[in-house]
């Protein structure tokens, strides 16, 4: 029996709110018992919505500076308390403690780039009198703050995917409402305090936890909410797309990432990258390398080296600096992966390394030869399974990799400089990673992909973009042109 505890609180409209019913929140690891948060009400949720017509109105009246200055402060907050971020991180989910820290480091990256972002929302002068009979007019376009944004995160990065919503919502002078994962809610609540702590106005942003039917849907289709911003699986996000309405939607939605191998590439560069880009974060990584396609005259080296490479993965202990990969989110994820992996090898696949599971821990896995007709070929995979694949050359490696509804991001291998010319025209993907794997991003790019993989880009300029409107001023001078 567990002995009740004091539980987490939930922020709405800058107070600190308990409700009497929770979710548990609990280690993956070992299933051990974190604490409690609030099971917010579709009640909940809409008090939320009119605490951040509040917060729009104020939001849009920061000035500036003020806004820079914000970010900034949240920005030290979280440096300065860099070990209690990344453990919460590291606790709640499935990050190693190096992994975690890392991310705290990428977060408050973010919030300065917020920060510098927040100076460049800029707008034009427009010539009105390109068209006859508009001579005597003048007058240019702004950025306006389109208002309240909902956000909904997953719990792969609990706190940088935070703030990758909160930065440019707040630089862009939004009011913005956050319902993190349900799995990892602890990490967006502590970044709520470092905003508090950074003196963000009360009501220009909200922490809400519970459920997606409750609150995210609620959320969704209220029509005060005028842009959701979603980061998690195709299926969510096409039933969000079904129910949002007219408002603006900004969707990262997954993929099963190609990365691709010639002939006159660094194997042993690309298998170490390939590793690291397939098994970071127990593979639950939407930019995590999945499919590898490999020229036929390196395939037997580089299977050889990432086989070698993938059982040197440490697993274990998260909050152990020595370990290199942690479990799945939960259980039932890695039951789901075993399965996954298992339907491959009874159609066919091989097995060269992994497929075992323990718990929530799933060892680091490499198929080969796996048919086309098993869902690991197509669907994303989102735990630590990664798949070789042999191929002629690179037009017969572009037209694999393009074979799926996802285009996220993409990796090739390769010296000669025609060839990543034409992997980076011809892959449909919203970004290629010319001599690194899929799995590379710094949080000031445009980061999004193309069909089943999303709409829109994140990245803080292109989110802003995404979180504003021009509005046009034009002038009539009406002046006396014998009067000069």
């Amino acid at each position: 029996m567990k002995t009740k505890t004091k539980g987490r609180r939930m922020f709405i409209g800058g107070e600190w709110v308990e409700r009497d019913h929770v979710i548990d929140i609990y280690d993956p690891q070992d299933h051990s018992f974190i604490t409690t948060v609030p099971k917010a009400t579709v009640e909940d949720a809409l008090f939320t919505v009119e605490m951040a017509k509040k917060g729009a109105e104020t939001a849009a009246a920061i000035p500036v500076h003020e806004r820079m200055a914000i970010l900034e402060r949240a920005a030290h907050y979280v440096s300065t308390h860099q070990k209690r971020f990344a453990e919460t991180i590291a606790r709640e989910g499935s990050k190693t403690i190096r992994e975690a820290t890392s991310e705290v480091d990428r977060c408050v990256q973010t919030l300065r780039i917020s920060q510098e972002e927040a100076r460049r929302i800029h707008g034009e002068t427009i010539p009105f009198d390109q068209m006859p009979g508009h001579e005597d007019r003048v007058g240019y376009y702004y950025r306006f703050p389109i208002g309240i944004i909902a956000a909904i995160t997953p719990f792969n990065d609990p706190l940088n995917l935070v703030a990758h919503k909160i930065g440019p919502a707040i630089a862009a002078g939004n009011a913005i409402i956050i319902k993190p994962s349900s799995l990892t809610p602890l990490s967006a609540l502590l970044l709520a305090e470092a905003f508090v702590e950074a003196g963000l106005p009360k009501h220009v942003l909200s922490v809400i936890t519970g459920s997606g039917k409750d609150v995210g849907e609620t959320l969704v289709k209220h029509p005060a909410v005028r842009m959701v911003s979603f980061t998690g699986g195709l299926k969510t996000g096409e039933h969000i797309a079904r129910q949002a309405g007219l408002k603006k939607i900004g969707m990262e939605l997954g993929s099963n990432c190609p990365t691709i191998v010639l002939e006159d590439a660094d194997i042993d560069e690309a298998a170490a990258a390939c590793v690291s880009g397939a098994f970071s974060a127990a593979g639950q990584n939407c930019i995590g390398v999945q499919r590898i396609f490999i020229q036929k005259t390196v395939y037997d080296q580089f299977e050889a080296e990432i086989v070698k490479k993938a059982r040197t993965v440490k697993l274990g202990d998260k909050q152990l600096e020595s370990t290199d990969m942690g479990p799945l989110i939960n259980e039932t994820e890695a039951r789901r992966v075993e399965a996954l992996v298992n339907e491959a090898v009874e159609k066919g696949a091989t097995l060269l390394t992994g497929g075992v599971r323990e718990g929530a821990f799933y060892a680091p896995t490499v198929l080969s030869n796996v048919p086309d007709h098993c869902q690991i070929a197509d669907e994303e995979i989102f735990g630590p399974v990664v798949l070789l694949y042999q191929v002629i050359d690179l037009h017969e490696a572009i037209e694999k990799a393009n074979n799926v509804d996802y285009g996220l991001q993409a990796g090739i291998f390769t010296n000669r400089i025609d060839d990543a010319m034409t992997a980076a025209r011809c892959l449909h993907v919203g970004g290629v990673m010319i001599n690194d794997s899929s799995d590379y991003r710094i949080d000031g790019m445009p980061f999004g992909g193309v069909k089943g993989s999303g709409l829109g880009r994140e990245g803080i300029r292109f989110a802003i973009q995404d979180m504003t409107e021009p509005k046009v001023v034009q002038f009539n001078l009406k002046k006396d042109r014998n009067r000069l």
